[in-house]
């Protein structure tokens, strides 16, 4: 029996596409569910959406209009929607027959008025009727069990709603249309490829054949291993796009750090006091500039504590520094009065081997011998955080030192935690390919090796899978999606 005629370790048999929805099936509730969509509270309009075989008929019989019954697909009908012979609210009624919907069954969205008692009233009388309420991200999972995403797309549908910066909603857009998935999936066959011929030797093992050229399998590993350590490496940078830029604010006490953080934020998110040491512990925030999403940590000043709160301070402070993608380590001009003062600051942020910008804050106050040696240091940005002075100037300074050229190419992304650990347990099962190449050991066991690296790719796009990883996956969904 070749590999593509067994099913290894979940419940895809890789020679019948279709086997892990049918398989799955038997764990897919076929129960029609209700569940608002737009977020909870009052507003103008709230959309309930329905699914599942009888959510077109169950609707219909709450519904006083058009016979929704015999209406097309994709079409949108006004009426009411009753409890006996009570309005309960004029409604826009929109049908998906299924296949042809988000979830691939029959859909309906109910287009309501947002106030609290009518939705959670239409949700009572579908429940009435037999329709449940769902479950947290049931019908993406059920769009996942019915063929219209692969896993990775449906989790990329979860980043793409909260996706709140220009590259964050780039990177999940890319990945629900199918663009990681797709580079997981080639380089899978080719995987598969092999392993059908070397378990098709075990086939003619008495005539001694050899279908599968070792050398070329040994040249196809190295070259995925190559192409996976890309994707992998690409999660460091996937991360910051999806998290933020942690960028920590760090310096001397009175510095001036936490009036630009205030500056930045353009609110008063840190007390700012003459008094040294008033930030005892890190303050954080987030926000956008042009497009990618930075989280701003204000940090205790660097100094010799003078009580125990205040070492701990410290002590975080730089913990902070250490982690950071970026540090503004912020320079008080009135008080750098030689270059070797400054040199002694700046080397202590190189020996964070962080990328950092030196902020020379309080610009008003520096001499001109200071801002003529200091001002034409590539790495120093001279601003005012206190009038405003070169703000602008120092937020195109952090796009600059934050560079994303492989997202600005349009190269494949890795956003997700459950991916990179994925592709990292692939480059595992790949290097014990290389040694059993190396060990000349026997095709089942190379093949078994094999099997193990495309079943580490097969997760990731759900072509393996288990109830237990979806559970996982689609209870961190909010409820209506």
């Amino acid at each position: 029996m070749g590999v593509t005629d067994t099913c290894y370790f979940g419940y895809l048999c890789d020679s019948k596409p279709d086997t892990i929805f049918q398989k799955m099936q038997d764990f897919h509730s076929t129960d029609t569910i209700i569940a608002l969509s737009t977020p909870p509270g009052i507003g103008a309009i709230g959309v309930l959406r329905v699914s599942g075989a009888n959510a077109i008929s169950k609707t219909n019989e709450l519904f006083k209009g058009k016979n929704l019954e015999t209406q097309e697909s994709h079409t949108i009908h006004f009426g009411t929607l009753r409890e006996g012979k009570e309005i309960v609210d004029e409604v826009l009624v929109s049908l998906f027959v299924g296949p042809n919907s988000y979830t691939g069954e029959n859909v309906v969205e109910i287009s309501c008025h947002g106030s609290e008692y009518i939705i959670q009233r239409i949700i009572r009388i579908f429940g009435k009727l037999g329709v449940r309420y769902a479950k947290a991200g049931e019908f993406t999972r059920r769009a996942f069990l019915n063929g219209k995403f692969d896993l990775a797309q449906a989790e990329a549908v979860a980043d793409l709603i909260s996706s709140d910066s220009e590259v964050s909603h780039r990177a999940a857009m890319n990945q629900m249309r199918g663009g990681f998935s797709e580079e997981i999936k080639v380089l899978r066959e080719r995987l598969v490829h092999f392993a059908s011929m070397i378990e098709l030797e075990l086939d003619f093992s008495e005539e001694d054949v050899e279908f599968a050229n070792r050398e070329e399998l040994k040249n196809l590993i190295l070259d995925l291993q190559a192409k996976i350590q890309t994707l992998a490496d690409s999660f460091k940078v996937g991360n910051v796009i999806k998290n933020g830029v942690p960028t920590v604010i760090a310096g001397k006490p009175n510095a001036g750090k936490s009036t630009l953080l205030n500056a930045l934020l353009n609110e008063e998110k840190a007390i700012v006091s003459a008094i040294a040491g008033t930030t005892r512990d890190f303050i954080e925030d987030e926000m956008n500039i042009e497009g990618i999403g930075f989280r701003f940590i204000d940090t205790a000043g660097l100094r010799e504590a003078q009580d125990e709160i205040e070492a701990i301070g410290v002590e975080r402070a730089k913990e902070k520094m250490k982690s950071a993608s970026l540090i503004l380590y912020v320079l008080d001009m009135g008080e750098v009065k030689s270059l070797k003062a400054y040199e002694e600051q700046l080397e202590e942020v190189k020996s964070y081997g962080v990328p950092f910008i030196m902020v020379g804050n309080k610009a008003e106050f520096v001499s001109r011998e200071a801002f003529t040696t200091l001002g034409n240091r590539e790495e120093v940005c001279l601003i005012s955080a206190k009038t405003g002075d070169n703000l602008e100037v120092l937020k195109t300074k952090i796009l600059e030192r934050i560079n994303l050229p492989d997202f600005k190419a349009g190269n494949t992304i890795v956003t997700n935690a459950r991916h990179y650990e994925s592709l990292v347990s692939t480059q595992q099962a790949l290097e014990e390919v290389i040694e059993a190449l190396d060990n000349g050991v026997t095709g089942d066991f190379l093949a078994l090796d094999i099997r193990n690296a495309t079943y580490q790719l097969g997760e990731i796009t759900g072509q393996i899978t288990t109830d237990d990883l979806l559970g996982n996956i689609f209870s961190k969904f909010c409820i209506g999606k």
